[in-house]
């Protein structure tokens, strides 16, 4: 039984296959997802002790992945890998130094891949307990499963609605200042 769980998230069957490979041969459990959903959902389940989450996926994109993992506590001291290959979408939503995740440009050799790793866990381990995480409300245990699955399904189309709003908003606003600059000059 592998001792440490470890999930790939990439909509690449290749991407996936070639972190597996790049790996230390050891006691690794390497679980994939192909999109944001099925990643969200195995993170949830399965608890892993790393998780690798490409930025641009299907149903549920990483960004929104990296936010539901950020309102829940249990799941923020999970060392966490972005990996994307165009880093300026990373840096447009989350601005650098990233203090508490690491980021890999795609594509990344295994030594890059690895001080990665290395790097996200020891971020990780600094990362103290968010406040507003703290201060969030926790799911009543009386209430039945489905209708909590349905609920939450809901919110995060809710929330993948509203992001996307927030996107086009931020990008118009890059296109005004971008035409204001060039007036100016």
């Amino acid at each position: 039984m592998a001792s440490h769980k470890i999930l790939v998230i990439d909509d690449s069957s290749v991407i996936r296959s070639m972190v597996r490979d790049m790996l230390p041969k050891g006691n690794f459990e390497v679980l994939e997802a192909k999109d944001g959903l099925q990643g969200l959902n195995l993170i949830q389940q399965e608890r892993p002790n790393l998780i690798m989450l490409d930025f641009l996926l299907p149903k549920m994109s990483g960004w929104e992945v990296f936010q539901q993992i950020q309102t829940q506590r249990e799941l923020q001291s999970i060392p966490l890998v972005l990996m994307s290959g165009r880093k300026e979408e990373v840096t447009e939503k989350l601005q650098e130094p990233f203090e508490y995740f690491e980021f890999v440009q795609k594509p990344f050799d295994q030594r890059q891949l690895i001080e990665a790793i290395k790097t996200a866990m020891a971020k990780a381990k600094r990362r103290p307990i968010a406040a507003a995480a703290a201060a969030a409300p926790v799911a009543s245990t009386e209430a039945p499963a489905a209708s909590s699955s349905a609920e939450v399904q809901a919110l995060q189309e809710k929330v993948a609605r509203m992001q996307a709003e927030i996107d086009g908003l931020k990008k118009q606003v890059g296109q005004i200042l971008a035409f204001i600059k060039q007036k100016l000059r």
